[in-house]
């Protein structure tokens, strides 16, 4: 058994020593002075920063010299670390130091092109970054755009408002398109910052920003969760986009009406009248514990079964009755009954009209009152209209 043990051992530090080496090989040791773009377009009369690294790989710290050659008369070129100008950098072991060299070339510079060479020497070692730029009197329209909140959060019926930051780089004054990808049904539109006139560009003055705000409002029936919008800015050939998202928060919302959407009954005094009602959410969160009750004209009863719903899922209905008593010293006639269904903040209303007749039994009784009375009043006249 340990004999294999054994053998396992050494298989894996063989492995081992495998993998270092060919990370030793794919990754030599060594100090580099590298940029992203050795090559680029600049103007005239503005101030320019291109950025460099000085990695170290697995090699002891050393300070190395910085040092910027080739720069035309009349140009201005610094070496800058973090924001402040350096002459010399330690890039510790398995390091990389950010660097930048900015450029500020003067006004009324002929289209040309030059190469500048940025030197970082030390004692074992020198190396060298050419970097070739040219002159252009224009340079391509170059666009972004920053939302400054990308992730709202809110209900179906919020009204979702993102500001956003259009930036011209270029050199001359744009008119940029605005558009916005939202999911389906979804209302966008753009406004100044400060403004409500709805816009669909804005101009933006060369090497300036402008702000503007996106509207976004859902459609009632939004699913809860995390919608996606995709902002896009374009102007002449540049474009730029920015992605935003909006987190939908269910929410339910109520309705209460009659069966078939009759809101209408009749009933008879002191008699108890049964109306079915249709209890539905409409809303994108299940609504919990929905409590029922009424308010009726003063003597009448109202009470309902169930009295309270104890969970009605989005888009679902369920039915509840009413039932209604009108007091036994009402009179013949139409009553307003309010109906109200309420859960958690979320409440709906009805209006049912309730109409008011006697008993059967009381007309029947009153005929016979009204016929006793007649023959009491011909009985008198036939009497005494003899004498």
């Amino acid at each position: 058994m340990s004999r294999h043990l054994a053998l396992w051992a050494a298989a894996l530090c063989a492995l081992s020593f495998q993998t270092a080496a060919l990370a030793a090989e794919t990754t030599p040791a060594g100090i580099y002075l590298s940029t992203d773009y050795p090559s680029l377009t600049l103007k005239a009369g503005e101030t320019s920063t291109i950025a460099l690294h000085l990695r170290n790989r697995a090699t002891p710290p050393e300070r190395l010299a910085l040092s910027v050659d080739g720069v035309p008369a009349g140009w201005k070129a610094d070496l800058l670390g973090n924001g402040r100008p350096v002459g010399s950098a330690m890039p510790g072991s398995d390091d990389t130091l950010p660097l930048q060299l900015q450029l500020d070339i003067p006004q009324g510079q002929a289209r040309s092109r030059h190469t500048l060479t940025v030197h970082a020497d030390g004692a074992q070692r020198h190396l060298s970054l050419p970097i070739d730029v040219t002159l252009a009197d224009q340079l391509p329209a170059q666009l972004s755009i920053q939302p400054e909140l990308p992730q709202l959060t809110g209900s179906a019926r919020t009204a979702f408002d993102y500001q956003l930051t259009v930036k011209n780089a270029s050199g001359r004054d744009v008119l940029a398109s605005l558009a916005a990808r939202a999911p389906q049904y979804f209302d966008t539109s753009f406004t100044e910052g400060y403004g409500t006139q709805q816009i669909s560009a804005v101009p933006v003055k060369a090497g300036e920003s402008k702000t503007v705000k996106l509207h976004v409002r859902p459609p009632a029936s939004a699913q809860s969760g995390e919608h996606a919008i995709q902002v896009r800015v374009a102007a002449d050939g540049a474009e730029a986009s920015t992605d935003l998202k909006l987190d939908i928060t269910g929410q339910p919302a109520l309705d209460l009406s009659g069966r078939d959407g009759l809101m209408s009954t009749g009933a008879q005094i002191g008699e108890t009248r049964d109306m079915p009602l249709v209890l539905r959410n409409d809303g994108t969160a299940a609504a919990q514990d929905i409590a029922l009750d009424g308010t009726a004209p003063s003597g009448w009863k109202i009470e309902f079964e169930p009295s309270r719903v104890a969970l009605l899922a989005p888009g679902k209905t369920t039915e509840v009755q009413a039932r209604i008593t009108p007091s036994a010293q009402s009179l013949a006639g139409d009553y307003m009954v309010k109906l109200h269904a309420r859960s958690a903040g979320q409440s709906a209303d009805g209006d049912l009209r309730v109409s008011v007749t006697t008993s059967g039994l009381w007309g029947v009784s009153g005929a016979i009152l009204i016929a006793v009375a007649l023959l009491a009043l011909l009985g008198a006249v036939a009497r005494y209209g003899r004498r």
